[in-house]
């Protein structure tokens, strides 16, 4: 039960300072990745107040064996970057430029009754059902094309 509490406050949280630093509103997003056009930088702002928190979460992190709840604390991924990470963060990156949304606005932004967020989260879970039928590789490299 407080490991739900925690999730949800942590949760609302997280939604509550997208909310108000507009990373709900998809042409904040866009204006930020418009480089070459109506460049607006708050996002910059945005992901940069995010860095030293996160820097500081992970470092008690670090020092700790037990999470806030008890649960054991999960070692950091190890794994390398090859080319399934690199295509899924470009694949993360477009998509996000087109949309103007990623998956934690996209949620926030269900609760003021945005239908693109909606549009948005089918579609997202359309593709993550897709993902998971492409196959990989006994060797750790990706498999590009599948037999679907």
């Amino acid at each position: 039960m407080a490991r739900l509490v925690l999730v949800a406050l942590a949760g609302g949280v997280f939604g509550l300072g997208l909310w108000l630093s507009g990373m709900t509103d998809t042409r904040k997003v866009q204006g930020f990745l418009d480089v070459f056009g109506a460049w607006d930088p708050t996002l910059a702002f945005v992901m940069g107040g995010a860095i030293l928190p996160m820097a500081l979460a992970w470092a008690v992190a670090a020092r700790r064996r037990v999470s806030a709840t008890g649960a054991a604390m999960p070692h950091p991924p190890q794994g390398p970057v090859d080319a399934r990470l690199i295509g899924g963060s470009v694949l993360f990156g477009a998509g996000w430029a087109v949309a103007g949304l990623c998956p934690g606005p996209a949620l926030a932004s269900l609760g003021f009754g945005g239908t693109g967020g909606v549009i948005f989260l089918l579609a997202m879970g359309a593709g993550m059902l897709v993902a998971a039928r492409i196959p990989r590789r006994r060797d750790g490299a990706t498999a590009w094309t599948s037999d679907l």
